[in-house]
């Protein structure tokens, strides 16, 4: 009589399967709302309007919690785990997921509340009524075309002496050196009305003395000899041109006024 003997085999632990993009896309939308599990808290959930929400569960203080990742597909499945795995670190230094969620936005609305771009609207429309109207229409295009697209999304307290002048140099590359002036005075008065409302500390615009390139120095017609002036009149009564611009001539040459005055 034989004896069988063999070796107690050990119990396999079975781990749920974790999600596959494949799997995600198969999915068709349920007619409840379903979890799809995928490891270390995270999961799929779905609903029957076809929303794919990613969701983290965990514990903190000794409740269950929730935290909202994303949404599939614009987050795929790989940033979805780097999001979970992001939350458990700050689990791991003691701190509350959602909580650090709640922070991070508020900063992020206070920054986006402090760029240069709102800032310098707001400025604009403090002094709409101190200003002509070609006046403020002519600063705030200069301001749409030279400075917002480079520095109009930075909070004003980070924006630095270099960047601005980066800025400066393409305006005096173009040729238009005195516009590279009318900007820069213009951003000093905004880093001002920021020191004033509390935005920022300190005024960059203003290291940027000596910077730039000098304004050209203008061009002045040559004034007209007193005796050539009675022909100049006799000219002016024989032009044949619009009335207003007759009276105009003539204004000026009785007045004595310079255009560059």
């Amino acid at each position: 009589m034989g004896v069988c003997m063999g070796v107690r085999s050990r119990p396999v632990r079975r781990y749920p399967q974790m999600l596959t993009e494949t799997l995600i896309r198969k999915t068709k939308t349920p007619p409840k709302p379903t979890k799809l599990a995928d490891e270390r808290g995270m999961y799929l959930f779905l609903t029957p309007a076809g929303g794919r929400l990613w969701r983290f569960k965990y514990r903190f203080g000794g409740k269950e919690k929730l935290l909202a990742l994303g949404a599939y597909p614009d987050m795929s499945l790989a940033k979805a785990r780097e999001a979970r795995d992001e939350a458990r670190k700050t689990l791991a230094q003691g701190a509350d997921p959602s909580a650090a969620r709640q922070q991070e936005k508020r900063e992020k609305a206070e920054a986006n509340a402090n760029d240069f771009e709102t800032i310098t609207r707001e400025w604009l429309e403090n002094v709409r009524e101190k200003w002509a109207a070609v006046y403020h229409s002519d600063t705030l295009t200069r301001f749409e075309a030279y400075v917002f697209p480079g520095i109009g999304r930075r909070p004003i307290s980070e924006v630095a002496a270099p960047e601005l002048l980066t800025l400066l140099r393409k305006i005096e590359a173009r040729g238009t050196v005195e516009t590279a002036h009318k900007v820069a005075r213009a951003c000093g008065q905004v880093f001002r009305y920021g020191i004033a409302s509390g935005r920022c500390d300190r005024n960059p615009a203003a290291d940027l003395r000596g910077a730039l390139k000098a304004r050209p120095k203008p061009k002045h017609m040559a004034a007209l000899p007193a005796s050539e002036l009675p022909d100049f009149l006799r000219r002016i009564d024989g032009y044949d041109g619009e009335v207003q611009t007759k009276l105009a001539l003539r204004l000026l040459a009785l007045t004595f006024v310079r255009t560059n005055v």
